[in-house]
């Protein structure tokens, strides 16, 4: 079973980044641009910029938080995906 750690960016307005863990990425951007994803989400469109794969769930929650409080990792991300 693969997890993936993956870097969402709004679309429209000042774009706005959001770092998850998931098994199913298809499924859960769904959920994301439906409303029924994390709360920050909500209410926003979101593109699919950046995605990692790992075979274990604790080393993506890891990997996860690493990218959550990187910022520079995550403008970096940000600006190769503009």
């Amino acid at each position: 079973m693969s997890y993936y750690v993956y870097m969402l960016k709004s679309q429209g307005g000042k774009p706005v980044t959001y770092v998850g863990y998931t098994k199913n990425i298809k499924e859960r951007l769904l959920l994301h641009n439906s409303g029924k994803g994390a709360k920050f989400t909500r209410g926003r469109t979101w593109k699919l910029i950046y995605k990692e794969s790992f075979r274990s769930k604790n080393k993506a929650i890891s990997r996860e938080y690493y990218i959550k409080k990187n910022r520079t990792l995550r403008n970096k991300i940000k600006k190769n995906n503009i």
